[in-house]
């Protein structure tokens, strides 16, 4: 049987070997104290880094859908306001018309005054209509036009398109209004219907009728209201769920990545105390030179 020679040099490159891989331990669990950090490269802990990039990405999409929800709330808010000043404008313009109904106490300067004001109501529904949201119209957003409506009343939109915003993952809101559910188009719309009693009350024709043609766009722009109010409702929805999706990512994230400062001081002193050691066992085990044994 033969046997291995274990020499001087040999014995020093292990121990070398040996208290260069205790150095580095101790290295790395002093660099992740002060950093407070585990994982400072992938080769710490591969399968960790692996599971931490993944957490990464889905912390980085969930931020992008936040900023769409924010998006979103902001323009279903000015839809809504918007439905919410344009009823109040076609109420007041109701109860002119229920006015100017009246033949028998109007006078021809009276219908005028009313003509006037129901001319003003339109110009003014027509400019609600027209509200932009970050310079695009909340009626018409896939519009290249700068406004919903024209002076002729025609609608800028494209017919069966709408603006949508992703939420989530397999989640999307449609986030403009529908202007011509809301408002109709061209000759039979709420401002060509207000062009119309304005029209009748200076010629003293009967408006009567005209009251329920309002009614009738008075629940339109309501309808319209509520579905404005169901889609922010759906965003605020969705929104809570990604502000618990992101709070447990970073959960996850901090759990992969970040150091138990409590853990990593006991792991330091431990091996503080087995560098220690390894440097007294070395200095023993190594054989001393000639020149130091003739001293």
């Amino acid at each position: 049987m033969m046997m291995n020679r274990i020499t001087s040099s040999m014995m020093t490159a292990t121990a070398q070997r040996n208290l260069a891989h205790s150095q580095a331990a101790l290295a790395r669990l002093q660099d992740q104290g002060s950093s407070g950090v585990r994982l400072t490269k992938p080769s710490d802990d591969p399968a960790a880094a692996a599971s931490a990039l993944r957490v990464r990405s889905e912390a980085r999409a969930n931020e992008v859908y936040s900023r769409n929800a924010n998006d979103a709330l902001g323009w279903l808010g000015t839809v809504d306001t918007v439905l919410g000043s344009s009823t109040d404008i076609l109420r007041r313009a109701r109860d002119l018309t229920l006015q100017g109904a009246n033949d028998g106490a109007q006078s021809t300067a009276s219908r005028e005054a009313l003509a006037v004001e129901i001319d003003s109501l339109r110009d003014a529904l027509l400019q609600q209509a027209n509200t932009q949201y970050l310079g695009r119209s909340v009626f018409s957003a896939n519009s290249l036009a700068g406004e919903a409506f024209d002076a002729t009343y025609t609608h800028s939109g494209v017919a069966g398109t709408s603006l949508e915003r992703r939420i989530g993952s397999d989640s999307r809101v449609t986030v403009d209004g529908d202007g011509v559910a809301a408002f109709g188009e061209g000759a039979t719309s709420v401002f060509a219907l207000l062009d119309r009693i304005s029209a009748d009350l200076r010629s003293a024709t009967p408006v009567q009728d005209r009251v329920g043609d309002i009614d009738g766009f008075l629940s339109s722009i309501s309808t319209e209201r509520s579905i404005a109010g169901s889609r922010y409702a759906q965003v605020e929805r969705g929104k809570d769920l990604l502000l618990m999706s992101s709070n447990e990512l970073e959960s996850r994230r901090s759990a992969l990545e970040d150091a138990d400062l409590g853990q990593v001081v006991i792991d330091l002193k431990m091996q503080e105390v087995a560098y220690q050691a390894a440097l007294s066992v070395t200095a023993r085990a190594i054989p001393s030179t000639l020149l130091e044994f003739l001293s």
